[in-house]
């Protein structure tokens, strides 16, 4: 029995050596994965674990580079307050500026409600008193000039006023900043008012003379010599220009040297709104607006012109149109629109043309340049001519460009 124990013992040793190395082994082999988990990354799994574990992705999807286009809204419309909050946000012009012609057009929507109400507020016929320029004054212009003055006074923008219908410009005591200088015609063509005929306001906007400050001025004499240099500036420092014409529509067309745009006053909700883009005046355009009734009394060379565009031949078997209302602002706008010339040339009774220069001839022209037109003299560019008083008066001719460079080859033979 003993060695029979024996060998099971030996057996059973030899069992034990033979699974001890098996145990160590592992032991060794879980300490070294372990250690090797710890020291860098873990093992690169196959293909055939990657194609189980991680799905595969789809292609990436290309970005659109423009978002697609905003289709136009009936109701979306562009008023002038947020049309000049666009363009200060780029800007073109400032906060003080935006308020001055914001007040303008204040003023503009007041005159236009006063003109359709004129026959029935009894706003017709004279008011009994000449202005400085000896023409008669019909109660509308009065009117309309208190409305002009007190809208820029209260915008507390505006430093110096000049108007056709005042002797002399005013100062504006209530301005808060800006100080800017406006020139103002309130109600061009008021002779046409008791017919119904279309009239209109025209304006100008210059920066102040920084030459001529207004502020540490205490004698009124000063400062009025003061105002008086501060309006007589040229046209090509205008800072803005425009006009709004009182007819079937109220429209304002205004320029701040980027360009001419034009808003018509939408009844349903009382606001300016943008209805006309970078208008351009066409290159040429077949139609004349001069008052021919005074054709005996301009210089030969005017005349000459005049009788050319009458002759057919000249124009290939169609001589020119004649339009005239006697109205700047309506005969304006049209030759803006449709292209053309419009003149008011000097004569016998008038040597050194009708029209004011401040107020009048240099906003217009300023104008029609910005449009693609030309502003003359007959002799030169209406924006470089400088004024030496208020209420001067130059010729004009003011349209196509190749309309006005026609009448410019007959006016500057004699010079």
């Amino acid at each position: 029995m003993a060695p029979i124990m024996m060998r099971q013992a030996t057996a059973s040793t030899t069992v034990q050596q033979a699974f001890t190395p098996v145990r160590s082994v592992r032991a060794n082999a879980r300490s070294v994965v372990v250690v090797k988990a710890q020291a860098g990354p873990a093992p690169t799994p196959s293909a055939s674990a990657r194609s189980t574990v991680v799905p595969k992705l789809p292609p990436p999807v290309a970005l659109p580079t423009k978002l697609p286009k905003k289709e136009a809204s009936p109701y979306d419309v562009l008023t002038l307050s947020t049309w000049l909050l666009k363009e200060e946000a780029k800007g073109v012009l400032n906060s003080e500026l935006a308020i001055v012609i914001s007040s303008i057009s204040l003023a503009c929507k007041q005159i236009a409600s006063l003109v359709n109400r004129a026959g029935i507020s009894n706003l017709t016929g004279l008011a009994g008193a000449a202005n400085i320029q000896g023409e008669d004054q019909k109660k509308l212009d009065v009117v309309s000039n208190e409305v002009f003055k007190n809208c820029l006074a209260n915008s507390g923008r505006t430093g110096v006023i000049a108007s056709e219908e005042e002797d002399l410009p005013v100062y504006v005591e209530e301005t808060y900043s800006g100080d800017y200088i406006v020139v103002f015609d309130p109600l061009d063509g008021s002779s046409n008012i008791d017919a119904g005929i279309s009239v209109g306001s025209i304006f100008g906007v210059y920066e102040p003379n920084e030459e001529c400050p207004l502020d540490a001025i205490d004698d009124p004499t000063k400062m009025m010599e003061q105002c008086v240099v501060n309006v007589l500036q040229p046209g090509n420092a205008l800072k803005c220009a425009g006009y709004c014409l009182y007819s079937c529509s109220t429209i304002l067309v205004l320029t701040i040297g980027h360009g001419v745009y034009g808003f018509t006053v939408d009844p349903l909700i009382g606001e300016f709104v943008l209805t006309h883009r970078d208008i351009k005046i066409p290159e040429t355009g077949m139609i004349y607006s001069f008052n021919e009734g005074n054709m005996d009394m301009w210089e030969p060379p005017v005349q000459e012109y005049m009788k050319s565009l009458k002759v057919p031949e000249n124009w290939g078997g169609k001589p020119y149109t004649a339009r005239y209302i006697g109205s700047l602002v309506g005969d304006f706008h049209r030759t803006l629109l449709y292209g053309g010339i419009y003149g008011y040339p000097s004569d016998k009774k008038n040597k050194f043309g009708k029209l004011r220069l401040l107020y009048e001839c240099a906003p217009m022209s300023f104008i029609a340049e910005q449009a693609g037109g030309v502003g003359s003299t007959g002799e030169m560019r209406v924006m470089d001519v400088m004024p030496d008083k208020v209420h001067q008066r130059v010729p004009l001719f003011v349209g196509s460009r190749k309309e006005v460079e026609y009448l410019e080859s007959f006016t500057k033979k004699q010079h």
